[in-house]
């Protein structure tokens, strides 16, 4: 019984997640049957990003014995959240591999599997390696350096990124992934009004105060410049172009 279970949860995803207690949204059902490996989710805050990205990271470490799913974030903190989320999840299971060994930052699973919270430092987050899965939460607030020490990470391994975020602004490797027309990346945009468990009182709340730019980036998922700075994106790319600039003593 609890293999033929098991084989129905592998063959779609989404009763996985209905046996985790979600009842998942269309686009977040779509991404678990397909899961791309690679991945940006650009999605409006509270629309189940963190979630379905959860799900992903929970059915790698079940059925792929002895995979190493890696979470990485902006803050160890964060990480640790998603792993927190993750574990949640794990625990509405009945049936499931239990966890072997278990802290706040990583856990390891009875069938090999480990699921670790990194710190969002280049420095500290090298030396994994044959991972099956990396996590990069709020991408678009990590420094370019920690998003080129994590990719390596899947070289040998031919494992999956996902990356989930907001915007934040014009510039920055979630900016450059979202808009280079890389095939290799399956994007998925998920404004807030698809999102059924957001009201459309709260969101006129929120644009009231938080005002129009930073709720366009936050809801809207618009790529903006930010309001503190003193020149807009166009003019600092500008001014690190050599088109048309002379040099002082030609």
């Amino acid at each position: 019984m609890l293999m033929a279970r098991d084989i129905a949860w592998q063959l779609d995803p989404v009763l996985f997640a209905e046996a985790c207690g979600i009842s998942p949204d269309p686009w977040q059902a779509e991404l678990l049957r397909e899961r791309p490996r690679r991945a940006l989710l650009n999605c409006s805050r509270q629309s189940g990003k963190t979630t379905v990205t959860a799900l992903l990271g929970l059915t790698t470490a079940l059925y792929t014995p002895g995979a190493l799913v890696v979470i990485a974030s902006p803050s160890q903190n964060q990480s640790g959240e998603m792993l927190r989320t993750l574990k949640r999840l794990h625990g509405q299971l009945d049936g499931a591999p239990g966890f072997a060994t278990e802290s706040v930052l990583r856990v390891e699973l009875e069938n090999g599997s480990r699921i670790i919270a990194l710190p969002g430092s280049e420095r500290t987050v090298r030396g994994y390696a044959g991972v099956s899965l990396v996590i990069l939460d709020e991408a678009s607030r990590v420094e370019a350096d920690l998003y080129q020490a994590l990719k390596p990470m899947v070289a040998t391994s031919n494992g999956s990124l996902v990356l989930l975020s907001t915007p934040a602004g014009k510039r920055g490797t979630w900016y450059d992934l979202w808009h280079n027309n890389d095939p290799t990346w399956r994007r998925i945009s998920v404004p807030a009004s698809m999102c059924p468990r957001i009201s459309k009182e709260f969101l006129e709340e929120q644009k009231r105060e938080l005002g129009a730019a930073r709720y366009s980036e936050e809801f809207e998922l618009a790529f903006i410049d930010s309001d503190t700075s003193a020149f807009n994106s166009a003019i600092i790319d500008a001014a690190f172009s050599d088109e048309g600039v002379l040099p002082l003593w030609f």
